[in-house]
């Protein structure tokens, strides 16, 4: 009896079944859909080892975590800050067949004794479409409508703030909440199901279905009572004056206009922040000279003394002084070429 209870005990503790003390999150990344995997066992949370690793397997965690199509199996190593020295590294030699709801429930390796930390596995998973702004002149301009069980319904206004106004901008990718309402014109109601009611947000939420609500379909709302937002026009920025986007002299749109910036304090980490916003590759070195083709800008100067990280997906998260504020001239502008294009500018 006794050898019968350790063969359970050893079927069901063998690697990959352990569902109940496991789950997996992705850090360091853009947003909650792409990143470094990390895996919670026994209440640490450790690395996966890319051994095996394949877009099987990042299925499995995009499923997990609720976001979209698998896309990609990128390297651990690209997201910053990297894992620290002293983080476990968990599993290894994960193998999904890609339709399971857990990356518990594929098979895997705990001993894990070949893998360093720069053989971190990453994932990188579709954002899926959750929130839209809809009846209004824009994007960013519109009624609330959220996604529940593949239909769009409205969301009451009982109990919205501008917090949550601001995590709906933020998600949909556009400029700060500037207003929130409810819109009498009958033209304006929504159709359909009312979704969420007293929705409650602190305003660092990822996405407006990570803030407090009543449970989908409970209220005591008609459509007259559909909650709108307006959201500032996103944060825009081009490359002008080269020969194609992703070479010039940068502007920015502010207020619905364009404008310089100034190059005090700019560098490297700057343009690797410019090239990755512009999805043109990485930063080419940059000399004084090169900068003479793309001209100099006319017309506003909108920013100065900006500071990045490096890690920010818009150069708008960076530091910077207040918008219009400078001590510079358009001798200053910010120039910058990336690795996607074949230059031919001194320099580059």
């Amino acid at each position: 009896m006794a050898l019968l209870f350790f063969l359970i005990l050893a079927i069901c503790t063998r690697p990959g079944l352990l569902e109940s003390s496991s789950s997996v999150r992705l850090v360091s990344g853009p947003h909650h859909c792409e990143g470094r995997v990390e895996v919670k066992r026994d209440g640490q949370w450790g690395t996966v080892c890319d051994d095996e690793w394949d877009l099987n397997d990042v299925a499995v965690v995009c499923r997990e975590l609720g976001c979209g199509a698998a896309t990609g199996t990128p390297s651990g190593e690209i997201y910053k800050p990297l894992a620290e020295e002293m983080q476990p590294i968990l599993i290894s030699e994960v193998k999904c067949n890609g339709t399971e709801d857990t990356l518990a429930q594929c098979g895997q390796e705990d001993d894990v004794y070949d893998c360093s930390h720069n053989e971190d596995a990453g994932a990188s998973c579709e954002i899926p479409e959750t929130v839209r702004l809809v009846g209004g002149p824009g994007r960013c301009v519109g009624r609330v409508e959220v996604k529940h069980r593949d239909q769009w319904g409205t969301v009451c206004q009982a109990g919205w703030n501008l917090s949550a106004a601001k995590v709906v901008c933020q998600q949909l990718g556009c400029g700060k909440a500037i207003l929130t309402r409810t819109y009498c014109d009958k033209v304006s109601h929504g159709q359909g199901p009312i979704w969420l009611s007293q929705v409650s947000c602190t305003g660092q939420e990822l996405t407006v279905l990570g803030c407090h609500s009543e449970p989908w379909g409970k209220n005591n709302c008609t459509h007259e009572e559909d909650t709108w937002v307006h959201c500032e026009d996103p944060f825009e920025l081009k490359l002008e004056g080269g020969d194609n986007h992703c070479s010039g002299r940068l502007v920015v749109r502010h207020k619905g206009t364009w404008g310089s910036v100034c190059d005090d304090g700019w560098g490297e980490k700057e343009n690797q922040v410019v090239c990755r916003q512009l999805g043109c590759g990485k930063p080419l070195s940059l000399s004084p000279k090169a900068r003479k083709p793309f001209g100099r800008g006319v017309g506003h100067i909108w920013l100065d003394d900006v500071h990045c990280s490096g890690r920010e997906q818009s150069l708008e998260k960076c530091q910077h002084r207040f918008w219009g504020h400078h001590d510079c001239t358009h001798k200053e502008d910010v120039a910058v070429i990336c690795s996607a294009q074949d230059s031919g500018f001194p320099g580059a």
